[in-house]
């Protein structure tokens, strides 16, 4: 045993990898590069950075005795007094590393629970950290002293045996893990209920995703005009924000399905290889991304390795059940680009760049922006009202008695302009959205827009 230092500002950082052919033998720079950004995020002045080969794992330390004494020395050398490993260990790797090397040893998971740690603001974010730190900590639980060796019953015999002091830190743990959960059920019954009013309003729900530090929260405050905080560094903010925006129209009306715009939710940054204890902790911020109508995957147009990031951000999203939701791709940071990415690799000569909205015949449509300066905003506001067929219909529409239902939820939307009564009813000329006109059209009595939807889709309607 030894005394774990308490400081932990100058790090060393150790990128094992596989011998892989394809990769020249070796690591990948993009991965280094992001592990080396997770440190400084976390505070940490990266003092050295050793690549490991592995070609098969050691099971004590990970890796072997030769590269643990280079470890060792390069520490001592920089004055290092935290090693970093950027992948996964084991309770007994990581006590073994920290017994050879003398130092405090944290592996990527513990890293990335250290930022989130710091990032947490809300009472909800900061539960959601302490029970994924929990039940990280839970599988390395070490006896750290010795006087309570056995906690002994009453006198006489001593009536044998009782707990051991780590059973009863594990007992301890348990209960807090169980009243943390319990806290977040009721957060979670809290956000639903929520959830459920904007439901209840129709309003279209809108989630932005995407890798950490692709500039989510910056476009957030660029569309809704809020404060949410944001910087240039990997889960700058953890907790979501949800604001009302306005759309305009073709017309040039601000307004969006019932009468007002979408709902704008920001979430937590994605991450390759992000822990699962994270994943499980945030369900419910991640449900905000769950549950929308459309997905804002924002992208760091300028990132060399954008393409990879998307797949990345397309397996956390089919993790957590939301890979079949529609997605609209926007590439942001175009302030950084002097001239066109040609993203889709089809050849096409470069030029300046300017903010565009492309519509592939397959595939995602992709907006080209800068939300730091504001360029393209308006492109994205034209592909959101695209995308939730927030395109207004309008016409005049016959409203049986039968149907008063329907009159009813007309009303409820503003969508009535003007009505005439008479004998057979109500003939109310309308205005609304495409997906409002459809989603009554399905409804009971929604036949009575039939003329309205056909109209406005120029042939036959269906059920949206």
């Amino acid at each position: 045993m030894f005394e774990r230092s308490r400081k932990g500002e100058r790090a060393l950082l150790i990128q094992p990898y596989a011998n892989q052919p394809q990769s020249g033998g070796a690591p990948d720079p993009d991965l280094l590069e992001e592990f080396a950004d997770l440190a400084r995020s976390a505070g940490a002045t990266v003092t050295v950075l050793l690549t490991a080969r592995i070609d098969r794992p050691n099971p004590a330390t990970l890796i072997g005795s030769g590269k643990l004494e280079e470890v060792r020395a390069a520490a001592d050398a920089s004055g290092a007094d935290l090693i970093l490993v950027n992948h996964p260990l084991t309770p007994v790797q990581e006590r073994n590393l920290e017994r050879a090397l003398q130092r405090r040893v944290v592996d990527r998971t513990g890293l990335i629970l250290d930022i989130f740690a710091q990032r947490a603001q809300s009472h909800e974010g900061k539960l959601q950290v302490e029970l994924a730190q929990l039940r990280h900590l839970a599988t390395r639980l070490v006896r750290g002293w010795t006087h309570l060796e056995r906690q002994r019953g009453g006198s006489i015999g001593l009536r044998g045996p009782g707990e051991t002091q780590l059973e009863t830190d594990r007992r301890l743990l348990q209960k807090r893990v169980d009243m943390l959960q319990k806290r977040l059920e009721k957060v979670e019954v809290q956000r639903t209920q929520m959830r459920r009013a904007r439901v209840r309003s129709e309003l279209p729900r809108v989630a932005l995703v995407g890798y950490t530090n692709a500039g989510k929260s910056t476009l957030f405050n660029a569309l809704t005009g809020a404060e949410a905080y944001a910087a240039d560094k990997l889960f700058a903010t953890l907790d979501p924000t949800v604001r009302r925006i306005g759309l305009a129209s073709d017309a040039g009306a601000t307004r969006g399905g019932s009468g007002g715009g979408v709902v704008l939710a920001d979430t937590v940054g994605f991450v390759r290889d992000l822990p699962h204890e994270l994943v499980a902790a945030f369900r419910s911020t991640l449900s905000e991304a769950r549950e929308a109508d459309l997905l804002l995957h924002v992208v760091d147009a300028a990132d060399p390795a954008r393409h990879e990031r998307i797949a990345q951000v397309d397996a956390v999203l089919a993790e957590i059940g939301a890979g079949d939701l529609p997605q609209l791709l926007v590439f942001n940071k175009i302030d950084r680009l002097g001239d066109d990415p040609d993203d889709d690799g089809a050849g096409t000569p470069a030029r300046p760049f300017e903010p565009r909205l492309d519509r592939p015949a397959e595939g995602r449509s992709r907006v080209w922006l800068s939300a730091r300066d504001g360029r393209g905003l308006d492109l994205l506001r034209q592909a959101l009202a695209e995308a939730l067929e927030l395109r207004h219909v309008g016409g005049r529409v016959r409203v049986p008695p039968q149907a008063a239902r329907l009159r009813a939820k007309l009303y409820e939307l503003g969508a009535v302009k003007a009505e005439v009564a008479d004998e057979d009813g109500w003939q109310v000329e309308v205005e609304l959205a495409m997906s409002d006109a459809r989603r009554l059209f399905a409804q009971p009595h929604g036949e009575w827009l039939r003329p309205l939807v056909e109209d406005a889709a120029g042939g036959a309607a269906g059920p949206a």
